[in-house]
């Protein structure tokens, strides 16, 4: 059988779509912190998520590809999500001197770690932090979060440092599992890597035989 072109890029140009979420801000001097800019970026985002749909939907029915289809939608849905932290970060909550512990990883778990999203499911993320929470990360979830829920996506959600991910791993199956599935989506990627290095090193190589097991 003939592998189904994706064809990724047909679906949402997410530079484009950063692009005129940063207009939005260009009479406030780059300020997206108002009700104005943000009900001009929901909108923009409920149209370019309903367009991806919409041509997802028509290359379902052309080439019949259901996987190809649950591949689309996770693009379609990475994108919308790297652009609203993108605006987040840099027009909502924008820190000029960061300090080590305002950084975030943006990590996709569950059935959204595999690259795979069915009509309708839910989107789980995880947002990885390096230590204890911030104003800034909280404040940086929080508008994401509630972006995302305005445009009527089921989303399931933990906040956690690199640490906690660990330790509750060591008991939590689920967890485990997620990790195990996470996929890298945006933000600070070093925090990522260091996840899955020590999530190897502590977790899976002294616990994996009874993670089969169970």
């Amino acid at each position: 059988m003939a592998r189904i072109s994706l064809k990724l890029d047909e679906l949402i140009d997410g530079e484009a779509l950063r692009r005129e979420m940063a207009a939005l801000t260009a009479a406030t001097a780059g300020d997206g912190s108002g009700q104005a800019a943000r009900s001009g970026v929901l909108q923009l985002l409920k149209g370019r998520l309903a367009e991806g749909r919409t041509i997802a939907e028509r290359m379902l029915r052309d080439d019949g590809g259901g996987s190809a289809c649950a591949a689309r939608l996770s693009h379609l849905m990475d994108e919308i999500i790297r652009a609203l932290y993108d605006f987040a970060v840099t027009h909502v909550y924008r820190v000029k001197n960061p300090s080590s512990a305002e950084r975030m990883a943006v990590v996709a778990v569950g059935g959204y770690g595999r690259g795979t999203l069915a009509p309708g499911s839910d989107i789980d993320l995880l947002f990885l932090l390096p230590y204890k929470q911030t104003p800034w990360g909280e404040q940086t979830v929080e508008y994401m979060l509630y972006m995302l829920w305005d445009l009527g996506l089921k989303v399931g959600h933990a906040t956690r440092n690199i640490d906690e991910c660990l330790r509750l791993s060591r008991t939590d199956v689920t967890i485990r599992t997620s990790i195990l599935e996470a996929r890298f989506l945006w933000g600070d990627e070093k925090l990522y890597d260091e996840l899955m290095l020590r999530f190897d090193h502590e977790v899976v190589r002294t616990t994996g035989p009874e993670y089969v097991q169970a």
